[in-house]
C-alpha cells in the first residue's frame, strides 16, 4: 500500500464510519440496565448454549455489555458499556457498578458489528481487579472462552487456567470469545447518575447505596434466579 494511499483510506473510513457512531452514541444507565438483563435472558433461555449453570453459580463476578461495537476500516476498535455485580460473602450478588469496555487492533479490514458480551469472573483476583477501577484481559487476568452447554468443561489448557471466562453473541450466536487485550474500567459518570455523587465501587458492591432504580435492580435479581438453580 502506498504512502498517499493510507491516508485517504482512514478519510473514507472516517467518513463511512462517523454517522454510524453518533447514531450509536453511549446509552443513559438505565437503558444500559435494561439492555443487560435482556441480553442475559436471551442467552440463558437456550439451555444447551448458555454458560453451564454451575459455572454461573460458582462464578465470583458476572459482568454483561450489550451491544459492544466493533468498528473496523485499517484500525479496528471496540467499546461497549455495561455492568458487573460481584458475588458477596454470603452468596447474594451486590448491586452493580457500571463499567465500559474498549480494545483495539491493527490491520486492513472494514465495517461495523455489534456484539453481546458476558464476562464470568472465577477467582477473586478478577473481582479485586475490578474495586480497584482498570484491568485488562489476558494482561492482568488470565482470559479464555468459556464453555457453553448444560455442564461446564474446560477442554483446553487456557480454559483450565482461565481466571475469567468470556462469551459473545453475534448474529443470533453464541459462543465462547477470546478477548485479550480489552480494558475494563469502572464507568464512574454513569454510576454518580444512578447512585450519587463520591460513591465507590465497593461501597455498591457491599451495599452501601440506597433507592437503587427499578432496572438496575433486575439485573441483580436475574443473577439471582440464574444462579441459584
Amino acid at each position: 500500500m502506498s504512502k498517499t494511499m493510507l491516508p485517504r483510506l482512514l478519510l473514507i473510513g472516517l467518513a463511512l464510519l462517523l454517522p454510524f457512531a453518533a447514531a450509536h452514541a453511549e446509552d443513559p444507565p438505565l437503558v444500559r440496565a435494561t439492555n443487560a438483563v435482556t441480553v442475559l435472558n436471551e442467552i440463558m433461555q437456550a439451555p444447551d448454549k448458555a454458560i453451564p449453570h454451575d459455572l454461573l453459580r460458582d462464578a465470583k463476578a458476572i459482568a454483561v455489555i450489550p451491544g459492544m461495537l466493533k468498528v473496523g476500516f485499517v484500525f479496528g476498535g471496540r467499546r461497549g458499556e455495561g455492568l458487573v455485580s460481584v458475588k458477596s460473602p454470603d452468596g447474594t450478588w451486590s448491586n452493580p457498578s457500571f463499567i465500559t469496555m474498549t480494545g483495539g487492533s491493527v490491520g486492513f479490514q472494514a465495517g461495523v458489528s455489534s456484539t453481546d458480551v458476558v464476562l464470568v469472573f472465577r477467582t477473586q483476583k478478577g473481582v479485586d481487579s475490578i474495586v480497584s477501577g482498570k484491568f485488562t484481559l489476558g494482561a492482568d487476568a488470565a482470559a479464555a472462552a468459556g464453555p457453553v452447554g448444560r455442564t461446564a468443561h474446560a477442554s483446553t489448557d487456557a480454559q483450565l487456567k482461565a481466571e475469567i471466562y468470556s462469551y459473545s453473541r453475534s448474529r443470533g450466536l453464541f459462543a465462547g470469545v477470546a478477548l485479550d487485550g480489552a480494558a475494563l474500567r469502572i464507568d464512574y459518570d454513569a454510576n454518580a447518575a444512578v447512585y450519587g455523587a463520591g460513591i465507590t465501587p465497593r461501597r455498591i458492591f457491599e451495599g452501601g447505596v440506597s433507592n437503587v432504580p427499578a432496572p438496575v435492580v433486575k439485573f441483580r435479581d436475574q443473577l439471582e434466579e440464574y444462579t441459584s438453580q
